[in-house]
């Protein structure tokens, strides 16, 4: 927006100072003056004093009096200016570095030194808010550049089979068509997981009265064929837990952390634990399986965008690797916490904090 141009803060302050100064001297030379008045009388009639008279103190002090004003004058305009400089100097680094971030640069940082006022609050905060804008400017893109390679999967497989058909005309169209919407579904089921994505991000949602324990009882009925035919046993408990959001995200959330643990698991003899608990004023959820033995360091980048559990490969149940990224975008979204813990022998413990609704 433009703006018409105007004195700058530091001849502002200048003026503050110097005006203040003259004002103080003014007071002060007016109560010498007046001091002065009450223990020189004016001489009786035209005899003469034996001292000083009113008139001979005017012309001797008037003169002298403005004499310091005119120095104070200058005395503040000046050492107001310096004064003025000093302290607006870290103001002037934090204006450099924003103009700095705003033409691009994000890796810059102010680090004032100094004990804390509140000039280094600032820049401290600004410090922090760059360090936030830029980790999560890396990761959009990190997430655009593998969103791009796992949507170019789908579309290169897709362009292949079609140009398989085209050179090879007596290929059977049933197969074809089985494997091409076998593709598109793929590509259908990444699209929509960056739309939630998108969402979950923006917190473009309406919040709602949620019982947490029901959505795990809903997403372990749905999930169940899946259980069975992994041979997985899923044992659900817990309390009700009140919390507040959008039923259909968290609903997603529980269904993703089930399916995660359901899919991650022990082949024939696996199982997942999903309890929900209240703890003071927040509603817990833990989901549980076991399977094999994970790192600290592997549990830790389970979140990222695009993991696919221990070896990071595509498998016939192993998605578009968005689950665990989805849940924690999720429960950012919903002012809670996400924790990821490996288990004594094997597996993975998944803990939920959301805050408690109280009605």
């Amino acid at each position: 927006m433009a703006r018409r141009p105007g004195l700058s803060v530091r001849m502002k302050l200048t003026l503050s100072y110097a005006g203040f100064l003259m004002v103080a001297g003014v007071l002060l030379l007016g109560a010498v003056w007046v001091f002065l008045l009450r223990y020189v009388p004016d001489p009786p009639g035209h005899r003469p004093l034996m001292g000083p008279t009113r008139y001979a103190l005017q012309v001797a002090f008037f003169p002298r009096a403005a004499q310091v004003m005119v120095f104070l004058l200058v005395f503040g305009l000046i050492g107001g200016w310096i004064l003025a400089g000093r302290m607006l100097a870290p103001l002037a680094r934090i204006t450099a570095a924003t103009r700095r971030a705003a033409s691009g640069s994000l890796s810059h940082r102010i680090e004032l030194e100094g004990r804390s006022d509140e000039f280094r609050e600032l820049a401290d905060s600004f410090d922090a808010m760059l360090a936030r804008i830029e980790a999560d400017v890396a990761e959009q893109q990190r997430f655009a550049a593998n969103a791009s390679h796992e949507l170019r999967t789908p579309l290169a497989i897709m362009q292949t089979l079609l140009d398989v058909a085209r050179s090879d005309p007596g290929r059977r169209a049933g197969e074809l068509d089985d494997r091409l919407r076998a593709v598109n579904g793929r590509a259908i089921e990444l699209t929509e997981a960056l739309l939630l994505l998108s969402r979950t991000d923006q917190r473009v949602f309406t919040r709602e009265a949620v019982d947490l324990s029901l959505l795990a009882e809903e997403a372990g009925e749905t999930l169940l064929p899946l259980a069975e035919k992994n041979g997985v046993r899923v044992v659900t408990t817990g309390d009700v837990t009140p919390t507040l959001g959008s039923p259909a995200l968290l609903l997603q959330l529980t269904t993703n952390l089930l399916h995660n643990a359901i899919v991650h698991n022990r082949p024939a003899d696996g199982t997942v634990l999903v309890r929900t608990a209240v703890d003071g004023g927040s509603v817990v959820l833990t989901v549980e399986n076991t399977g094999d033995v994970l790192g600290r360091q592997l549990v830790a980048t389970l979140t990222e965008r695009f993991t696919r559990g221990t070896a990071r490969v595509h498998t016939d149940q192993a998605g578009a690797g968005l689950g665990l990224a989805i849940v924690k975008s999720i429960v950012r979204a919903h002012d809670g916490t996400l924790r990821l813990d490996p288990r004594d022998g094997g597996g993975l413990r998944v803990t939920v904090r959301l805050p408690r609704d109280r009605p």
